[in-house]
């Protein structure tokens, strides 16, 4: 069973920075497409950017272009995302997810972390 851990969540203020860790428990990450999917109250899971395998092209969806940037270190066996200029509509619980797919589309996702929460104050 594929196992992935999110870290690297918690409460910063409007205008701040966070980087999310997302490490293979078990496998290896490199062999598969890596993307980072948030989840607020109320809203749909949204697709926010992905990272291919083993070009290691990425995809970012428009509202967190030119803030958030999706990087593999695979010696470490570990994705990142880190989010700068941080604002409070970014406040939900961040997942990663693994699939043989190069895509921001949760269904083509089988394998799933449990989820790291990020708070954006104003």
């Amino acid at each position: 069973q594929l196992q992935l851990e999110e870290s690297g969540g918690g409460s910063v203020q409007s205008g701040g920075s966070l980087r999310l860790s997302c490490a293979g428990l078990g496998f290896a990450l490199e062999a598969y497409a890596i993307g980072w999917f948030r989840q607020a109250p109320g809203k749909k899971r949204e697709g926010l950017a992905c990272i291919s395998s083993p070009d290691a092209s990425t995809y970012y969806t428009d509202s967190v272009k030119g803030r958030f940037t999706i990087s593999r270190e695979n010696v470490r066996n570990t994705v990142y995302l880190q989010m700068n200029n941080l604002k409070p509509e970014d406040t939900a619980v961040y997942y990663c997810a693994a699939s043989q797919y190069y895509s921001t589309l949760s269904s083509r996702y089988d394998y799933w972390g449990r989820g790291t929460q990020v708070t954006v104050s104003s």
